[in-house]
């Protein structure tokens, strides 16, 4: 993968797009395309659902998260945040470390202080708090009778797969479009409105964490879902979806600041040594993310639906 730019660079039209493209475009768009193929081949639901999530959420909470009911409101806004938490490394959250590379693409450096260093995880919250909290309102508002709640149809596309495969497919092509503009293959989307609102690419991002749970079939999620629903408090709704979202990026914020804060500068030194870098970093994490988003959530589950063909892993 060169990253040797073709002078002059082009303008910088958004965060995430420098003007500074590499020259073999298409070995990073393999790259990206094929490391999202392999991570959606080998994922293991069971490992990281069940293993991980519900290990550390039981951990956390003191009592089995799976099996013990949430009592009240109060215990529900806990078990909200903290199944957030757990469900960090779930298919349905791993989209979010996409913005990783990106984030620390444009960080400053090592003499930032560290609130600086975090106010981009700032404007990623300002555009994933208005989705959570409105979509816990409408939950708390409309109860179980919401598609994401009914597996009406049997063995084929429920209404809750058709939601969840909609709510993902709309993230990863997003999330591809903007790695293929980060690489220039595609104008970038955001330039006009990235003009007068330069942090518009960071709320997106948050647009599009937030929209996890318009998808998310996680047990614990699911559990928080049905006690919001049946308490019929759009309040305690929106308090608790928001929650869960904060939860579900406090691993990425610690990630990003690791690698922009805590490594001696060392991560920015070596990107600010040549621009295209940053680019590169940006456009693959995105197609990472972005294919394995389409491919698990769409192809995967056709796949196991009967609807298509999709290599299977032998732990699956």
């Amino acid at each position: 993968m060169s990253e040797t730019p073709a002078p002059p660079p082009a303008p910088q039209t958004s965060l995430f797009v420098n003007g500074w493209f590499p020259r073999h475009r298409a070995l990073c768009f393999l790259v990206g395309a094929l490391g999202g193929f392999l991570l959606s081949y080998l994922w293991s639901a069971s490992l990281a659902d069940e293993t991980i999530g519900f290990n550390s959420a039981d951990a956390m909470l003191g009592h089995s998260a799976s099996t013990a009911p949430i009592g009240s409101i109060a215990s529900g806004i806990v078990f909200a945040f903290v199944s957030g938490l757990a469900g960090s490394f779930t298919a349905c959250n791993v989209a979010v470390f996409g913005a990783v590379g990106p984030l620390v693409g444009r960080a400053e450096g090592r003499r930032t202080k560290v609130l600086q260093t975090l106010r981009p995880v700032g404007w990623l919250t300002v555009g994933m708090v208005p989705v959570s909290a409105l979509y816990g309102a409408i939950v708390g508002v409309v109860g179980t009778r919401m598609p994401q709640y009914s597996n009406a149809g049997g063995h084929g596309i429920t209404p809750r797969t058709a939601q969840s495969m909609i709510a993902f497919g709309v993230v990863g092509a997003v999330m591809i479009v903007m790695g293929l503009a980060a690489l220039g293959v595609v104008k970038d989307p955001l330039a006009r409105v990235s003009r007068r609102f330069p942090n518009a690419p960071l709320v997106l991002m948050g647009v599009l964490i937030g929209g996890f749970l318009i998808g998310r079939p996680y047990p614990l999620f699911r559990k928080m879902f049905q006690h919001a629903a049946n308490t019929h408090n759009p309040l305690y709704g929106a308090v608790a979806f928001t929650l869960q979202s904060v939860g579900n990026i406090i691993v990425m914020a610690l990630l990003f600041l690791l690698l922009s804060y805590g490594l001696g500068g060392r991560v920015q030194r070596y990107l600010a040594a040549n621009p295209t870098r940053a680019s590169v970093l940006t456009a693959t994490t995105f197609l990472i993310a972005g294919f394995f988003t389409v491919l698990y959530w769409d192809v995967r589950v056709l796949h196991r639906l009967n609807y298509l063909w999709f290599p299977t892993p032998p732990w699956s």
